[in-house]
């Protein structure tokens, strides 16, 4: 199915679908994956709908593209700017794969009054039956190395975080920033009471979001050396102007993340990193 052009709140994005009824919708700001259905109707993204879209503020909820920089490690803005500039569609030619996209973002004027590099970033969305996975790709177009972090800041869709577990982190090591405690992970499956906020080694195997009504398998490049889990809690919730007082009880983020150490990349080189979703 040819790749569909529409606004999303008024904000111009892309529509991607398979003929099964499988569909994602990227906007332009930020290349935001702001939706991903499965074909029995199922809303798999948590966005916030009191979200921002005013195609400069970043969208609370979706997948963030978190770029050249994580949070508040380092001097640009929180997470970067990627997620906060507009990106271009990339032309895949006369035979696009079906149930694909690709966007594009590249050093200009806004970007090099950040971070003066030069660079070419590349967000893929692909779909498959019952599946999503997020590509991106960094290429160093510049003439010197630069060094950068990343993030796929996924918001999962649940129906009530206090009926979640997530399993498969047992035994990584972990730090958790709201007790600002580093430890090894020694329990089976996370369950979500109060704000969580944990950086940890990435596992070798796939993740597993278990929740009453399905299950939902998260893998990672092993490009991505950390996993991010993290849910506000009520408290917080309730002090973020684009989150619903309640909007905690409905999301996670399991994020694919290479944080703890940057990538260096020379000129002309380019790194790759990838996350997948897949329902059980």
């Amino acid at each position: 199915m040819p790749i569909q052009s529409l606004l999303f709140r008024g904000q111009p994005a892309l529509a991607v679908a398979l003929s099964g009824g499988d569909r994602a919708v990227v906007a332009l700001h930020g290349a935001h994956l702001v939706s991903w259905t499965t074909a029995d109707g199922v809303e798999r993204i948590y966005l916030s709908p009191t979200a921002q879209f005013d195609g400069k503020s970043a969208i609370r909820g979706g997948v963030p593209v978190c770029w050249p920089q994580f949070n508040e490690r380092g001097p640009l803005p929180k997470h970067g700017f990627a997620r906060n500039l507009p990106w271009e569609a990339v032309n895949a030619g006369p035979e696009p794969k079906v149930g694909e996209l690709t966007l594009m973002l590249r050093d200009n004027e806004a970007t090099q009054a950040l971070w003066p590099r030069a660079f070419n970033l590349r967000l893929t969305v692909s779909l498959m039956p019952g599946g999503l996975r997020l590509t991106l790709v960094a290429m160093n177009t510049d003439s010197a190395p630069w060094s950068f972090a990343s993030a796929l800041h996924s918001y999962l869709h649940v129906e009530d975080i206090a009926d979640v577990r997530l399993e498969g982190l047992q035994n990584a090591k972990r730090w958790d920033s709201v007790r600002n405690e580093r430890h090894v992970e020694m329990t089976e499956s996370l369950h979500f009471d109060a704000e969580f906020d944990s950086v940890y080694g990435a596992p070798v195997a796939p993740l597993k979001l278990v929740q009453a009504s399905s299950a939902l398998q998260i893998a990672q490049s092993a490009s991505c050396t950390e996993t991010v889990v993290w849910n506000p809690g009520a408290a917080l919730s309730a002090k973020m102007a684009d989150m619903p007082d309640d909007g905690y009880r409905h999301m996670l983020c399991v994020e694919a993340a290479r944080i703890d150490e940057n990538v260096l990349l020379a000129p002309s080189e380019q790194w790759q990193c990838w996350q997948q979703f897949t329902v059980l």
